[in-house]
C-alpha cells in the first residue's frame, strides 16, 4: 500500500493536503484545517493519516462510491464525520457485487450516507461553498465539487473524482458506466469552466481545464 501526502497552498484562507492510498493509489484531499476542514473521498488508510496530521474533518464529500474511494468511510463515520454523496450506499456502486466476476478481493465496511446531494445544488461545508455537478459515465453517482468560482485570490478548484484526469478520462467500461454520458458531461460541465480552473482528480496529478481542453487525446 502506498501512502503519501503533499501540501499545496491555495487561497490565503485555505490549504489542501493530498493523501494517496490503497491498491490503485487513490487520491483523497483534505481542505482547510481544524474543525472546519473537509475531506474529499476516503481511500484506504486515510483515517490513520488524518490522525497523524492531528485532523478530524467535520464532513466527508464523496465524488463517487467505487470501493477505492470509500474504503475508510465507515471508520470516519464512527468518529462522527458527516458523510455526503450523490446516492445511498449500495454494493453495486462500490462494485462489491462484481468481486467474484473479477476475482478481486473487494470488500467495504457498510456505511450510511447522511446527506444525499442534488445536481447543481450549492453546498456549504467547512465554511466553503461548493457547486455540485452530476457527471455520470464512469459511475452512475459521479459528481464534481467546484469551489472558489467567485474568489478573486485565485482560480476556481474542481474536485472531479474519476471523471477527468491529466491526459485521460475515467473508465466507462465498469458496471454502470457509459462513455457517451461521460464525454457529454465533461464537455458540458467541465470544459466550460475557465481555463485556469485547477483540476484535482481521483488518481494521478493535478491539471487544469485549459490543459485538458487543448491537449487531452480522449476529448
Amino acid at each position: 500500500m502506498t501512502r503519501r501526502a503533499i501540501l499545496r497552498m491555495l487561497p490565503p484562507h485555505m490549504k489542501i493536503r493530498k493523501y494517496i492510498g490503497g491498491m490503485v493509489m487513490t487520491n483523497g484531499y483534505l481542505l482547510g484545517e481544524g474543525e472546519h476542514s473537509v475531506l474529499i473521498d476516503a481511500p484506504s488508510g486515510v483515517t490513520d493519516w488524518l490522525e497523524q496530521e492531528g485532523e478530524l474533518p467535520g464532513e466527508l464529500l464523496l465524488t463517487h462510491q467505487h470501493y477505492d474511494h470509500v474504503e475508510d468511510v465507515a471508520r470516519l463515520a464512527a468518529k462522527g464525520v458527516k458523510i455526503r454523496a450523490f446516492a445511498e450506499y449500495s454494493k453495486d456502486l462500490t462494485l462489491e457485487n462484481f468481486r467474484e466476476q473479477w476475482g478481486m478481493p473487494i470488500e467495504v465496511a457498510p456505511y450510511r450516507i447522511d446527506d444525499v446531494l442534488v445536481d447543481s445544488r450549492e453546498l456549504t461545508s467547512g465554511g466553503m461553498t461548493f457547486r455540485i455537478e452530476h457527471v455520470p459515465g464512469h459511475s452512475p453517482d459521479s459528481i464534481v465539487f467546484i469551489t472558489g468560482e467567485n474568489d478573486d485570490s485565485g482560480p476556481a478548484l474542481a474536485f472531479v473524482g474519476d471523471t477527468l484526469f491529466a491526459d485521460s478520462i475515467g473508465r466507462p467500461d465498469l458496471p454502470g458506466g457509459d462513455q457517451k454520458l461521460l464525454l457529454t458531461g465533461i464537455r458540458e460541465k467541465l470544459l466550460t469552466l475557465p481555463e485556469d480552473t485547477r483540476i484535482f482528480p481521483g488518481h494521478g496529478f493535478e491539471t487544469s481545464i485549459g490543459r485538458e481542453r487543448s491537449g487531452n487525446p480522449f476529448l
